[in-house]
């Protein structure tokens, strides 16, 4: 079996008593679509900024692809192949959809600190924005204002951004969050279309749309991971239920210890 291209070991992230994440262990083979599920506070994306370095690991070990990225920072796992999108917008509203990519493409290169400057992007960069906004489905939307675009089509520039250094790792937290019943339809069309060689995770409130787009799933509770399984599995599970009907937390952690 080939080596996992995203390996979490024993990973927990404290802030004073809390334990937004605990001892969380995972891993991802390469090409794989997977789901991170559960309730506000269950500290998925906190799990993300682990992953990408936005907030270092209190213990435990992030590796990539084989290379121990646990202390590397947010530019260095970017180098590395790894890419996210947020839960909020981040956009340059008053710049075009063009302006934008440029900026992502230049953020990776070593010319960033002249990213206002007027340089032009490289032949290579060019044809890395052109291939992100086709996948992103904004190809002939170069010119387009950010501030006129549609909340939906804000969530595709956002993809195509984060698409611009070619990755092998696309973090997406929330994407569909916000979007008309449509616009999420949409939205998945652009996920499943993403080249199969694209290890994708998600997080997503969601049940349903998740699930239709990912070969496995995570969830999360309290910091904690309480069930792994397929879509399929995550359907009829009796637990994954029980914390999506909000039950009592006593009553699953419970269950939990009545399992180890």
């Amino acid at each position: 079996m080939a080596d996992p291209i995203l390996s979490l070991t024993n990973v927990t992230v404290k802030f004073g008593a809390l334990r937004a994440v605990d001892s969380v262990w995972m891993t991802l083979a390469a090409g794989e679509r997977r789901a991170v599920l559960g309730p506000n506070g269950a500290g998925k994306t906190t799990l993300f900024n682990a992953i990408t370095g936005a907030i270092p690991p209190t213990t435990g070990k992030v590796f990539f692809d084989g290379v121990d990225m646990t202390n590397l920072p947010p530019e260095k796992r970017a180098q590395l192949g790894v890419a996210r999108t947020f839960q909020i917008t981040n956009l340059f509203g008053q710049m075009s959809v063009y302006e934008n990519m440029k900026l992502a493409a230049r953020g990776l290169s070593p010319s960033k600190f002249s990213l206002f400057g007027a340089d032009r992007l490289t032949a290579e960069q060019e044809e890395r924005v052109r291939l992100a906004l086709s996948l992103s489905r904004l190809n002939g939307r170069e010119q387009s204002p950010v501030r006129e675009m549609s909340y939906g089509e804000q969530r595709q520039l956002e993809v195509a951004m984060a698409l611009v250094g070619t990755p092998r790792l696309l973090l997406l937290d929330e994407p569909a969050a916000g979007l008309s019943p449509a616009e999420r339809g949409y939205l998945a069309e652009i996920i499943r279309g993403l080249p199969r060689d694209l290890t994708v995770v998600l997080i997503e409130h969601d049940m349903d749309l998740a699930l239709a787009l990912v070969d496995s799933v995570t969830v999360m509770q309290n910091g904690k991971v309480i069930v792994e399984s397929d879509p399929a599995g995550i359907r009829t599970n009796a637990l994954v239920q029980e914390v999506y009907l909000g039950r009592p937390h006593k009553a699953v952690a419970a269950e939990l210890e009545g399992d180890r």
